[in-house]
């Protein structure tokens, strides 16, 4: 239980985030193009409003929703989707019902409080039903097969060829072409399947796998031509950073374990990187070619 003295911002903290959750999930609601989904939305907007004015009854303070957190939040959830948005604001949530529960005692209100609370994370896995998360799968497709093909073909060139200009030339007719063939083995692949959208799925896995590519080849388009060492750590440090930031948004938008999907991805595509190098570094050796 919180001492007397922390009380007052207890409540004041308590109440902003009530504020700002009940703003980001308005907006949420009018983004969506399903009804169902939107009425959820707004309905968990009004209790999270409710919520706010019992916190404001013994803060004594008005409080308004912060503009720059929703706006940023809007932002955020345009680009990465309101599944990952909403399941970001239930963590936060979950940590709230923590401290709720040590305070029962003090302030009755918040045993409603505390039961809504735990409402809306039913109530949210219940319509949730993203159209971009059906197609998960095939973006993973395009970013890991990308991270593997190209960070061990950059590896291999780096010291086959030793300069920036011609490795990322070929890094990019490798990548381009890599893309293409990736998207049309994706359609043929789902079409098969016919489990889904098929030219759909073919986007998604050749849009992954494109961003991916120029991501890897942006090092060695900056860099000096005799710095491809330099590039290829760049390269390495990005393609960490990729799987990372992908295993993040996973981890989050569909409850995956973190640390399990980044070490496997990670390793795969370091192992594949030292190996395409050593190959490099073998076939430069035998043939003899100097570029």
């Amino acid at each position: 239980m919180l001492k007397s003295e922390n009380i007052g911002s207890f409540f004041r903290l308590h109440q902003q985030q009530e504020l700002n959750s009940s703003a980001l999930y308005e907006k949420i609601a009018y983004t969506t193009k399903n009804e169902k989904e939107r009425q959820t939305l707004l309905s968990i907007s009004r209790e999270e409003y409710t919520h706010a004015t019992v916190f404001e009854k013994y803060s004594g303070c008005r409080l308004k929703p912060n503009r720059l957190w929703v706006n940023l939040h809007v932002f955020v959830q345009h680009i990465l989707g309101y599944t990952f948005m909403i399941k970001l604001l239930e963590r936060a949530e979950d940590k709230d019902i923590g401290s709720y529960r040590a305070e029962i005692g003090r302030i009755p209100e918040l045993t409603q409080v505390l039961e809504e609370e735990e409402m809306h994370e039913k109530k949210l896995t219940d319509i949730l039903d993203e159209e971009r998360l059906h197609y998960a799968g095939d973006m993973v497709l395009g970013m890991n097969d990308a991270l593997v093909e190209l960070t061990g073909a950059l590896a291999g060139y780096t010291f086959a060829m030793q300069n920036t200009e011609i490795i990322a030339m070929a890094g990019l007719i490798t990548g381009v072409s890599a893309t293409l063939s990736m998207a049309a083995s994706g359609y043929l692949s789902s079409r098969e399947n016919d489990a889904k959208n098929a030219v759909k799925s073919s986007v998604y896995t050749g849009f992954a796998y494109l961003i991916t590519v120029a991501l890897l080849i942006v090092p060695y388009l900056l860099s000096p031509v005799d710095a491809y060492f330099t590039a290829l750590a760049a390269t390495l440090l990005i393609a960490v950073s990729i799987i990372a930031a992908f295993n993040y948004y996973l981890s989050v938008a569909k409850g995956r374990s973190f640390r399990k999907s980044f070490f496997v991805m990670a390793g795969i595509s370091l192992s594949v990187a030292a190996i395409s190098f050593v190959v490099g570094l073998v076939v430069k050796n035998v043939l003899g070619i100097d570029l």
